[in-house]
């Protein structure tokens, strides 16, 4: 599997690799209302969105992230998702630290993403694609849900939260077989076809 950094596109969204000149829009999107990173395992909300900004761009020059400016059909940037833990030779990869700012949730931009990442890791090769979210974040698990990922489980004390109590994680997954039904199913989705 080889999963490259670029530009994704469709006519709900745009997905930019992290630059430089994407860090304003994140932060100003992100303190719109830092309440929407109450489960994420990072103290945004404690430190700003600069510092995971700049977490996140040292993980991606070091290979080990590759995270997405999510843009709205007005230019706006709206959010983050990234692939993350990228297991070539396992051709797997999952897909996280997502988050949108308030107005576009229950939006087409989580599902027009989702289906913008979710083919790019197919088209790569990838034969599992993996989504976990804190067990605690129903909003999540009912989105992912909702796409049409499978849910294998929680996985038990897996992660510290910025407060030092232990998140258990609610794990979901798309394998090949299953993207060209969940592909047709989402993109009904997004065309408004149930």
């Amino acid at each position: 599997m080889e999963l490259s950094s670029t530009r994704l596109e469709n006519a709900h969204v745009v997905l930019e690799p992290f630059e430089a000149r994407h860090r304003d829009g994140l932060v100003a999107a992100a303190h719109s209302d830092l309440r929407i990173f109450q489960h994420m395992p990072y103290p945004i909300a404690e430190r700003g969105f600069g510092a995971w900004f700049d977490y996140l761009r040292s993980e991606q020059a070091k290979g080990h992230w590759i995270p997405f400016a999510v843009i709205a059909t007005n230019g706006e940037i709206v959010g983050q998702s990234c692939y993350i833990n990228v297991r070539s030779n396992e051709c797997c990869v999952e897909i996280g630290g997502t988050w949108y700012r308030r107005e576009a949730q229950g939006t087409m931009i989580n599902p027009a993403a989702k289906l913008l990442l979710l083919g790019h890791a197919f088209a790569s090769a990838a034969e599992r694609v993996e989504l976990k979210t804190d067990a605690l974040n129903t909003q999540s698990q009912a989105a992912m849900l909702k796409l049409g990922c499978a849910f294998e489980g929680v996985m038990r004390r897996q992660m510290r939260r910025p407060d030092g109590t232990w998140r258990d994680n609610a794990w979901f997954s798309v394998i090949r077989e299953e993207w060209p039904t969940l592909r047709t199913k989402i993109e009904q989705r997004l065309n408004g076809v149930s």
